[in-house]
């Protein structure tokens, strides 16, 4: 069942939220080992759900949110073994402005350590699956939010997106995900990677669902200087018609695709053109520069971000007495990408 279906449900009093959150921990508990999209359920749920006021704008919905998103006393990994007993005295503004509305977490899900990654392979626990073919990755690094989304192991999801980590898994899962515009939703309690490009976005299997959940979500907030100050209509331009429109397909983007993508691609332009769109190739002759240049801006960004990761402050901490000892042997517990990105990101900032 979709989410605005559900919404609806506990709005008329068919159901209630203990009931869903019920629903949804038994389906996590009973097809998750299989698939490995969460790394840890709320224990907490049921005593939350019991508390929700029905009448709360999403009150009955279950979340489940990328375990980089961090949560008040429930876990936040980043997938990494750095931090695998972290657990934050504070709350993502996304995850309490859920709260707020009476949407509760059903639990964090995986992803490739630090979020570099594009496979979910690289979280330092266990891989995750795609729910439709097990031998196949789900994409990343929020696989395993779109395969809880993919399987209906929740009705909606928070993941991030720095380089493509929302939109690529949700294609790999054949769901719906979006990148928001840079400062859209707020990155406050969002544990960086490359602060520049980093964005939460949201996972769900329908077009309003996903407009459902950034409605919540998006908006200005004091303690992230970079977002912006638009109130978020998205349910609202879901309604309105549809104005004449041109659609630009850049040239440089068509190359190398399988044959199944070009198909996928030629409905859907066939579709907008059904709807009134005028389409027309458009060239972009720098497009193929964009993957060097995000191999340069994101690692030198991480290099600088994990430097906090050390052993003094929070995380995991290896015993010795030297201190110098004590950062070495702490940081050698990064995985080999997040390792790898740091020393492409070093050489970076340390070059010219």
């Amino acid at each position: 069942m979709l989410a605005h279906e559900i919404r609806a449900k506990v709005a008329r009093g068919e159901v209630s939220p203990l009931e869903v959150a019920q629903a949804y921990l038994e389906r996590v508990r009973a097809l998750d080992p299989g698939l490995g999209a969460f790394l840890r359920l709320n224990e907490a749920l049921l005593e939350e759900a019991q508390r929700v006021d029905p009448s709360l704008p999403l009150a009955g919905l279950v979340v489940a949110v990328k375990d980089n998103i961090v949560t008040k006393g429930l876990a936040t990994t980043a997938g990494s073994r750095l931090l695998e007993n972290f657990v934050p005295p504070y709350e993502a503004t996304a995850v309490a402005r859920l709260k707020a509305l009476g949407a509760l977490v059903l639990g964090k899900t995986n992803l490739d350590e630090f979020a570099m990654g594009s496979s979910t392979e690289h979280s330092a626990f266990f891989p995750t699956k795609n729910p439709f073919d097990p031998s196949r990755v789900p994409g990343g690094s929020s696989g395993g939010s779109a395969a809880a989304v993919a399987a209906d192991l929740a009705p909606l999801a928070l993941g991030s997106d720095t380089g493509g980590s929302v939109r690529q898994p949700a294609s790999f899962c054949g769901v719906y995900g979006l990148k928001p515009t840079y400062g859209r939703v707020s990155r406050f309690g969002l544990i960086a990677y490359a602060s520049s490009l980093d964005q939460i976005g949201p996972l769900a299997r329908s077009v309003r669902d996903l407009a459902l959940l950034m409605d919540a979500v998006a908006g200005a907030d004091p303690l992230d200087a970079t977002s912006l100050d638009l109130p978020p209509r998205f349910q609202e331009a879901l309604e309105a018609p549809l104005p004449p429109l041109r659609l630009g397909v850049v040239r440089e983007g068509l190359a190398g695709n399988s044959p199944g993508v070009e198909r996928a691609l030629e409905e859907a332009l066939s579709v907008f053109q059904g709807l009134g769109f005028s389409v027309k190739e458009v060239s972009w002759p720098s497009l193929p520069l964009a993957l060097n240049a995000y191999y340069i801006l994101a690692p030198a960004e991480a290099s600088s971000n994990l430097a906090r990761y050390d052993g003094t402050l929070y995380g995991f901490r290896a015993e010795g007495e030297e201190l110098w000892r004590v950062v070495e042997e702490t940081r050698a517990r990064f995985g080999l990408e997040v390792k790898r990105r740091i020393l492409v990101g070093t050489f970076v900032l340390s070059s010219g």
